[in-house]
């Protein structure tokens, strides 16, 4: 097991298999030195999670999105991993960007970002530091509450 995988279950989250994409699309692609993930949902076990997993985000709702972002972080390095082949082999975070279903007048996108930027610090240290940005939107497919991004640098194998 990975280093990072360690972390990972230290953090108190599982690395999951990868599924096949649903659609017309590849859940990580790689170019140069760089993955770029499909969008990931706060899925677990193929379902939305609950609390946090479905509806739009408001003050109330906050940390339950919050935990669902980590959630879905967990899901992209699991897409990243199905292209570089361990998350050992990434060299650092580059960037995050997270949409956030948001009820009208919800302005803390950030404070949600917030749960999968502390994981990613977290597990990967120093190299978990990266560029970021939070968007409000109105609708997430399937109705969830948040949908992330990230991409990464990381070394071939030689």
């Amino acid at each position: 097991m990975s280093i990072i995988e360690e972390n990972i279950i230290k953090a108190g989250f599982i690395l999951p298999e990868q599924p096949a994409a649903v659609g017309l699309y590849s859940p990580a692609v790689s170019s140069g030195n760089l993955v770029f993930t499909s969008g990931q949902l706060p899925l677990k076990d193929g379902k939305l999670i609950e609390p946090g997993g479905k509806g739009k985000v408001n003050d109330f709702r906050k940390d339950d999105a919050f935990h669902a972002s980590k959630v879905a972080l967990v899901n992209a390095l699991a897409a990243i991993k199905s292209v570089t082949g361990s998350l050992d082999n990434i060299e650092k975070i580059v960037k995050l960007t997270i949409y956030v279903s948001s009820e009208t007048f919800f302005s803390s996108q950030h404070l949600v970002a917030n749960g999968a930027s502390s994981l990613l610090h977290e597990i990967f240290e120093g190299r978990g530091a990266h560029a970021r940005s939070a968007v409000g939107v109105a609708e997430l497919p399937l109705g969830a509450s948040l949908e992330l991004e990230l991409i990464v640098q990381y070394k071939s194998p030689a």
